[in-house]
């Protein structure tokens, strides 16, 4: 989900897997992918073998939506998943790789501000530019 807004729960007690892909916008084999790739723990099933997502597997989507769309990789996510499933020993931990990941976080943000100021000034001076040139069809004197 890339809108920022949370992700809409459900009074049903589970979801399938076309309803979470709906609403995180991940498609069908990349939730797939990330209950093989050890992102998401193995999520429950029906007696038809049928994935079926409960509010707690939405909201852990939720944050790794958040940590994809901030810049972490697919290997610090597995990581930061294998972590949290072995419980409260490794919070620590996981609260040094967050703050790191933030830190990064803040060195893209400032680097893009900077960025964009540049991509300003560029903009600012062409415009500047033609403003000062006289325009096809004018009578000005050359």
């Amino acid at each position: 989900m890339t809108s920022g807004q949370p992700l809409p729960r459900d009074r049903d007690p589970s979801l399938t897997i076309a309803q979470v892909a709906e609403r995180t916008g991940l498609s069908h084999d990349t939730l797939r992918y990330y209950e093989k790739a050890g992102l998401i723990e193995r999520v429950g099933r029906t007696t038809g073998n049928q994935r079926r997502y409960e509010a707690g597997d939405l909201a852990w989507l939720e944050f790794l939506l958040r940590l994809r769309e901030t810049g972490m990789s697919i290997a610090d996510m597995q990581r930061f998943a294998r972590l949290r499933a072995a419980g409260d020993a490794t919070v620590a931990e996981r609260l040094a790789m967050l703050r790191a990941h933030r830190a990064e976080l803040a060195d893209r943000i400032r680097a893009l501000r900077h960025n964009a100021t540049a991509l300003d000034d560029k903009i600012d001076h062409y415009e500047r530019l033609l403003a000062e040139e006289p325009q096809p069809g004018t009578d000005e004197p050359t």
